[in-house]
């Protein structure tokens, strides 16, 4: 088997490992290039459907293509689409573009926060109605306790340290220290009443695997990964007060995938855009142990 065809069967493999062993599962789209691919890959695990919700914690301040590109995608692909935020810290404008707090105590409110009380069933939740054509607000209060997430360990530091299946104690909490070993493929899928667990399809994957999957697959992307002109382009996405493009040629995945190999990037942090990385010395392991992505 070619290796892109290796990484594919591992993550389809954990992704039905997944649905067969937790009740309570969802997975995460931050609407990036990771998590669709990881979306296109549990829609070819269950033969075209999405068997449980995609969560997305709307932070209010993404760029707007992002948003029409979730909105799209969902309608297109009937997807069981829930959104969560933190609506009473955006309404009391306890933010960074307000001005109220720094980049990483809004990271703390908007991503951490609300992604505990999505995922709890305590916080506010719309989910897309599609006979309606509109999001509603969703009564439900059932709590998520199996989490699908698109991190990948060559990303960033802490996410490095993750395992394909990794437990967070009642309140998501991350003990770094008590990871499961998973050796020669064997994943530990059972954990005590309670446990939230995150699960990791993409883990080994590269920027330059995810790349090379969206060109031979044809995974529809959101153009902000492409220089439109400007010699500009993202690497990664995130909320636009805090997030920069890099420089760059590419227009195409091809392109992409020739600049990855050139090495250009090599030592450059691929989520060296985000302002709020640069700001915290622990990188994101410090969000990550207290229950973020």
């Amino acid at each position: 088997m070619e290796h892109l065809d290796r990484l594919e069967a591992t993550s389809i493999y954990i992704l039905r490992e997944a649905y067969a062993n937790f009740k309570s599962l969802c997975m995460l789209w931050s609407i990036g290039k990771d998590s669709t691919v990881l979306l296109w890959l549990a829609r070819k695990a269950f033969f075209g459907h999405v068997p449980f919700p995609l969560v997305h914690v709307d932070t209010s301040f993404k760029i707007p293509e992002m948003i029409t590109y979730r909105d799209q995608l969902t309608r297109d692909w009937r997807l069981n689409m829930v959104v969560g935020s933190n609506s009473s810290a955006l309404a009391e404008k306890r933010t960074f573009p307000d001005g109220a707090v720094d980049r990483i105590t809004c990271c703390q409110l908007l991503k951490t926060q609300a992604l505990k009380d999505t995922l709890s069933g305590t916080g506010e939740r719309r989910r897309f109605n599609h006979s309606s054509q509109q999001y509603e607000v969703d009564p439900s209060t059932e709590a998520y306790t199996g989490v699908i997430v698109g991190a990948r360990a060559d990303e960033e530091g802490s996410r490095s340290k993750e395992r394909y299946f990794s437990p967070r104690n009642h309140q998501s909490e991350w003990d770094v220290g008590e990871q499961p070993p998973e050796f020669w493929n064997q994943y530990k899928t059972e954990f005590e009443p309670g446990t939230h667990v995150r699960i990791h399809p993409l883990l080994d994957w590269t920027e330059l695997n995810i790349w090379e999957y969206i060109g031979r697959e044809q995974i529809p992307t959101v153009s902000l990964y492409y220089n439109q002109g400007d010699g500009k382009r993202y690497r990664s996405l995130g909320c636009y007060p805090c997030t920069l493009p890099v420089d760059s040629e590419s227009r195409t995945v091809d392109e992409i995938i020739a600049e990855l190999k050139t090495g250009k990037f090599a030592h450059i942090a691929e989520r060296s855009g985000r302002a709020q990385d640069a700001e915290d010395s622990g990188g994101l392991e410090t969000l990550r142990r207290e229950g973020y992505m």
